[in-house]
């Protein structure tokens, strides 16, 4: 897909902005990850990373950008036994899980609305 699409951006002067346009596009439609307390779920196929084609994974940045990421470091520190155990039961860890995923859709919806403002801003301007 991604060669198909690097030979539609094409070489002119037009093609980054055909490549931000499209790539905007095709990625809107995808579904977005969600945070999930592991022991709340039953079903393992839920753990898989589609595109990595792993059958478990967690994923986290840097602890000082999101709650989410504070609390796999912790839970990745306490199983490998660096730090002692989250003193917090799974049903509250999804709940949290929940209230993140709440958050970041809120948070993308308005950048989308935002971009599609621009857009028509863009376009009556012009």
């Amino acid at each position: 897909l991604q060669k198909s699409l690097n030979e539609t951006f094409g070489a002119d002067k037009y093609s980054e902005a055909r490549k931000e346009v499209l790539t905007n596009m095709f990625s809107r439609p995808m579904q977005m990850a969600l945070y999930f307390c592991t022991g709340v779920l039953e079903d393992e196929t839920l753990f898989r990373h589609y595109a990595l084609n792993v059958p478990f994974y967690t994923h986290f940045t840097s602890p000082i950008r999101r709650y989410a990421d504070i609390v796999v470091h912790r839970l990745l520190s306490a199983s490998l036994g660096a730090s002692s155990p989250i003193k917090m039961e799974k049903e509250a860890i999804q709940r949290q899980a929940d209230h993140c995923n709440d958050r970041k859709m809120a948070s993308k919806r308005v950048q989308e609305l935002s971009t599609d403002l621009f857009f028509a801003i863009f376009v009556r301007v012009r």
